[in-house]
């Protein structure tokens, strides 16, 4: 039978959480400070604060558009000819895009800060690794200007990648340049609202508020049909409360919140249901992403998303450790088994360490293989006749034949391929032979498979055309100040800012 799935919420405690988050969506509301949100809310007969400009959401409402979520749905390679099945039974693993340095230990702290050639040699690895499904900016480039980052990303992804790619909803300019880059390499707009191929990453901040810089990006994203991964950042003890309970509970309301936002601006849209909330370290104040109370928030976030029927995406492969050692080893597995095995579907965050800060090449292979060993151990043990295996049992044992062992049935030959998993970076040779090799450690033979990766690659020919059309838009974002983007996503520097001598009439 299958590995039986990691449950820590009883089918009582999920009922007892959900009433709780829908009281806090219907008694205390969820802070929206985007005005054109709020007016556009106005018709669906909400209640808001108009000093406050918390938004309450009746349970009747929430339940009416969650019945409009897709299950299932699939996300398309960026060709249009492959795609992910997306379901609440799937597994899929990808990246995520927060690192903001680079390993190399050629430097006194080991890193340094990363390049646009990092972002791009991550796409590369990640292209050509089998159980790595999609990714993100997973490399920020601090190369090159802030401001045009999205672009220069959407159009190296073209070039260097065919799996599915993320972005973050940052604001309405951002979001859009991400779906007409995107319909450049579709094809046109209705053909990339047909076959999704990119994503957008929704962060609510907690506790219970939706910013303006998102919701504005959610829109756009919504409005073309792409998945949107709903994912709150809370950390208990700080954003969030310290017990696990009282966190999942602000988080759910948190996801729904953004849900229901999405589902009013298209019905239909596809969802993730999301989450890459932890601890906070409480003898530091930091986070704790790769403590083992990760994964149990990761498995009740599991359980939530399997109760609503909404595909779920969290944390897995994780680590507060800032070397490739032993704590990196450990924290990045245990969290992995734990959202592989609590059904998970979309699992983040191959390649990463230093709570996802920094990246490293060489983790993204040995990433590739810890999730082979996971999905592997999910599949658990097939029992039948034939796996049994009580006629070669007896043939063996009772055989005088000299030297007579398994390795030598038919039996063997048959079933070992799809009874194990085999390793490519693992050693399992003895110390003379693995000495004679060089002696090389996990960290050594993962950076020899990220050169021979590297070295093969060919970046994609895009048509003339096409490859014009994308530098020529790259061109017009690279003319835009910093500016333009404040003044289009109505925001200060020092956050939100409403409209002058505009009042909120409810």
């Amino acid at each position: 039978m299958k590995l039986n799935k990691f449950k820590v919420l009883s089918n009582e405690e999920i009922e007892r959480i959900h009433e709780t988050s829908m009281r806090l969506l219907s008694e205390v509301g969820i802070k929206i400070d985007s005005m054109e949100v709020l007016e556009f809310l106005k018709q669906f007969n909400v209640e808001i604060d108009s000093k406050t400009l918390f938004v309450k959401f009746s349970e009747s409402l929430i339940k009416k558009y969650l019945k409009k979520v897709p299950s299932n749905f699939k996300l398309h390679y960026r060709e249009g000819t492959k795609y992910l099945d997306i379901s609440p039974t799937s597994t899929h693993f990808l990246t995520i895009g927060a690192a903001v340095k680079i390993h190399d230990p050629t430097k006194k702290k080991l890193v340094r800060k990363s390049v646009l050639a990092d972002t791009i040699n991550f796409m590369r690895v990640v292209n050509q690794l089998e159980n790595i499904s999609a990714s993100q900016i997973d490399i920020w480039p601090g190369d090159i200007k802030y401001t045009t980052i999205h672009a220069a990303c959407m159009y190296h992804w073209a070039k260097n990648s065919h799996k599915p790619f993320g972005f973050g909803c940052y604001g309405k300019v951002v979001s859009q340049d991400s779906m007409n880059m995107a319909s450049i390499i579709a094809g046109g707009e209705e053909k990339l609202k047909k076959k999704p191929r990119i994503f957008g990453i929704f962060n609510p901040t907690s506790p219970l508020h939706l910013p303006k810089i998102m919701t504005n990006g959610l829109e756009i994203y919504a409005k073309y049909n792409q998945p949107l991964i709903i994912a709150p950042e809370a950390l208990g003890g700080t954003s969030a409360p310290i017990t696990l309970a009282g966190l999942v509970a602000q988080t759910n309301a948190e996801i729904l919140g953004a849900i229901l936002l999405a589902q009013l601006y298209n019905p239909g849209t596809p969802v993730f249901y999301g989450t890459v909330s932890h601890t906070t370290d409480m003898r530091t104040g930091n986070s704790a992403i790769g403590a083992i109370e990760t994964g149990l928030i990761t498995t009740a976030m599991a359980q939530m998303a399997q109760f609503y029927k909404i595909p779920s995406r969290s944390l897995g492969g994780v680590t507060d450790s800032k070397a490739l050692d032993m704590q990196n080893g450990i924290e990045r597995f245990q969290t992995l088994l734990f959202a592989t095995q609590s059904g998970i579907n979309f699992i983040t965050c191959a390649g990463t360490y230093e709570a996802t800060l920094a990246g490293a090449l060489e983790l993204l292979p040995i990433d590739n293989e810890l999730m082979g060993m996971a999905l592997r151990a999910a599949e658990g043990i097939k029992v039948d006749e034939e796996t049994l295996a009580f006629d070669i049992i007896k043939r063996v044992a009772t055989s005088s034949a000299k030297g007579k062992i398994f390795l030598n049935e038919i039996h063997t030959s048959k079933h070992f391929r799809k009874e194990l998993y085999m390793p490519s970076l693992a050693d399992r040779t003895r110390r003379t032979t693995w000495y004679k090799k060089g002696a090389k450690t996990l960290i050594d033979v993962a950076k020899e498979k990220v050169e021979k990766l590297l070295a093969s690659f060919k970046e994609y020919t895009l048509p003339r055309e096409i490859d014009q059309e994308l530098q020529n838009y790259l061109e017009e974002v690279d003319k835009r100040s910093f500016e333009y983007y404040v003044k289009q996503e109505g925001i200060s520097q020092g956050g939100v800012t409403l409209p002058n001598g505009k009042e909120l009439s409810i």
